[in-house]
């Protein structure tokens, strides 16, 4: 079984003309949204849950924005 990847993405699929939020190395996608702000939304919860790295993806599949939730390289000392 192949390693789960500690990243989540939200990307624009051009083909159902939709927003969809996958896990890194998945084939499908975990869930499907109508606007992207639906989307980030449910990635921004599925990445705290599973404590993973959000990258959000503009249409054009660049990357606009990335949000840490957990297995952060490098955590801030408190």
């Amino acid at each position: 079984m192949a390693k789960k990847s500690s990243t989540h993405h939200v990307t624009y699929d051009k083909k159902a003309d939709n927003w969809k939020v996958i896990r890194g190395g998945a084939e499908r996608a975990a869930s499907r949204h109508d606007t992207k702000a639906e989307a980030v939304k449910a990635a921004r919860e599925v990445s705290r849950n599973q404590n993973t790295e959000l990258k959000i993806h503009n249409q054009d599949g660049k990357i606009a924005q990335s949000d840490s939730h957990g297995n952060d390289p490098f955590p801030p000392r408190g």
